[in-house]
């Protein structure tokens, strides 16, 4: 539905107050825990659409998988606010439900994962294919070369998929994601030499199955 322009107003007005006077996700959630205002948590869901989602559409290879997992990301968020400590911030909370409804979303849908991937070659997957491919190989071809090497960008999609669950998610945080290690050890609750030592362990599998399955 085409927005209004009393809608682009309001909406221009609010932006504007948001700036003058932030609240921070953590107020948000507080907030919407003793109060049940729906803004607040609809704000949460505002700040986080594009970049939770596209997050979980590159971890599931699947626009309707992440659709998915970003709504029992969201729904998770609900039913668990009392949980939150008022000593953490939003953002690891939020990317530690998500991360665990994609895992179980991967889990469940593992025989028909592939075929979501190869459908969804043409958006996000294929960009960080081709910047895998960087990291896996040392060659002197051009960069562009390998971004429309379609069967290198279906070997490092494969390569992807044969990773324990364990090295997956700590290379799409860190990796695709861009967290810091400390962000990635507080969204997987775990020690940050535990998340060196496992992309390390990842880039080294990645590139094993690289060098036997390169096509020259």
């Amino acid at each position: 539905m085409q927005a209004t322009i009393n809608d682009l107003d309001f909406n221009f007005a609010r932006q504007l107050a948001a700036k003058e006077n932030p609240v921070t996700d953590e107020q948000l959630l507080t907030n919407y825990r003793e109060t049940g205002d729906r803004e607040a948590f609809a704000q949460l869901v505002y700040r986080y659409e594009r970049e939770l989602y596209n997050f979980l559409r590159r971890y599931l290879g699947s626009n309707e998988m992440a659709e998915d997992a970003f709504q029992a990301t969201f729904l998770q968020v609900h039913l668990k606010c009392d949980q939150f400590q008022a000593d953490r911030r939003f953002r690891p909370w939020l990317y530690t439900i998500a991360t665990n409804q994609a895992i179980d979303a991967r889990r469940r849908n593992k025989r028909h994962r592939m075929v979501s991937l190869e459908a969804n070659a043409e958006h996000d997957v294929f960009d960080e294919s081709g910047r895998m491919a960087d990291i896996l190989e040392s060659s002197e071809r051009d960069p562009m070369d390998d971004c429309v090497d379609a069967e290198r960008r279906e070997l490092v999609r494969h390569t992807l998929d044969q990773l324990p669950e364990s090295m997956y998610s700590v290379l799409h945080l860190v990796y695709f994601q861009g967290m810091k290690y400390r962000e990635a050890a507080e969204v997987l609750d775990l020690p940050v030499g535990t998340v060196k030592s496992r992309i390390h362990a990842a880039i080294t599998r990645l590139g094993e199955v690289w060098k036997m399955n390169q096509v020259e």
